[in-house]
């Protein structure tokens, strides 16, 4: 995000698809309507909805005009239900808005939940570029490896896939084996760096993130990874 903002590279929508929604701080938005939040509120005021029109289509309304509008981004997040309810609803209007808005912008970038369920949902079905970060841990790689083979499993079409270490605190050599096995294009690591947990306490958004390290590492990371094919 920093650097296809920073960098003006193009319009970007960014959307919080994981439902502990943490981007918002980091992108340093304070407020901000969530996909869940608008259906828990029309649940509980039917009579907001004009006559005429369906709930669905109040609901389709409310979320276009819950996209956020930041300074070289658009910005949109699924968050939660605050009841028990199930989040295949909420997910199926995050993945149907996605289907017609993604073509208005130059890139779409979405931050999924750790593990595999997002992919389960395939609230993407077609993918540019699928992008997979794992700790510096022969489980997290094996990890990797699981989703990457669930994508393929589930019919996603995907571009290209990366695989990116990170945290990385010592050599990568004895994680070779793992690596490879994957099936997946390593495109590199990112070093441990103590100035990260400084700025993850620090409440400032990722904008606010002054590691010439690892900012230099992240734009070579993302050149590898927009020049896949």
């Amino acid at each position: 995000m920093d650097y296809l903002v920073s960098n003006k590279k193009g319009s970007v929508l960014a959307i919080d698809a994981d439902p502990n929604s943490t981007l918002p701080e980091a992108l340093g938005i304070k407020s901000h309507d969530s996909i869940a939040g608008i259906c828990d509120d029309v649940s509980k005021h039917m009579d907001s909805i004009p006559a005429g029109m369906t709930k669905e289509r109040f609901i389709e309304m409310r979320i276009q005009e819950a996209l956020v509008e930041e300074k070289g981004f658009d910005f949109l997040v699924m968050g939660r239900p605050e009841g028990p309810g199930c989040y295949c609803y909420v997910n199926n209007l995050l993945r149907d808005l996605m289907a017609r808005v993604i073509k208005n912008y130059d890139f779409v970038v979405i931050d999924n939940a750790a593990g595999m369920e997002h992919i389960s949902r395939r609230t993407m079905r077609t993918v540019d570029r699928l992008l997979l970060v794992s700790d510096y841990s022969i489980i997290g790689i094996r990890s990797a490896k699981k989703i990457s083979e669930l994508v393929k499993e589930l019919g996603i079409k995907v571009g290209a896939a990366s695989l990116v270490i990170n945290k990385v605190g010592g050599g990568l050599e004895p994680l070779q084996d793992e690596i490879r096995a994957t099936g997946v294009r390593f495109i590199g690591a990112i070093p441990y760096d103590a100035s990260v947990e400084d700025w993850s306490i620090s409440n400032k958004p990722i904008f606010a993130f002054e590691s010439i390290t690892i900012k230099d590492k992240i734009r070579e990371l993302f050149s590898n990874l927009m020049e896949q094919k």
